[in-house]
């Protein structure tokens, strides 16, 4: 099952999210092929992270709250706001994804 995690940052915690971002970025490459999509939510602007959004598949979702408990952001307290949600595609994606690599 995906599970899609919505996770707010604290407000003016943006050099948290710089300096973990590394180990961040980690954690996600080692469950690369399970990821439907991820990315950070930002202020209108584009550029201003603000949170994060993925999709991930999981077996359960108790594996899904233990990879989330695990996770750099998480563990560096960055997160205000937390929610986990089973998710079902029902949509082939066209728009908001990066070009693919020539």
């Amino acid at each position: 099952m995906v599970y899609v995690f919505v996770l707010v940052d604290k407000p003016e915690h943006a050099e948290l999210r710089q300096r973990v971002r590394p180990e961040h970025k980690a954690y996600l490459a080692a469950v690369a092929k399970r990821i439907a999509f991820a990315g950070p939510l930002t202020h209108d602007d584009g550029v201003t992270m603000i949170g994060s959004l993925l999709a991930i598949d999981f077996d359960t979702r108790d594996a899904a709250h233990a990879w989330l408990a695990n996770e750099p952001f998480t563990r560096a307290g960055l997160y205000a706001r937390t929610e986990v949600h089973a998710f079902v595609n029902l949509w082939p994606q066209k728009a908001g994804f990066p070009p693919a690599a020539a």
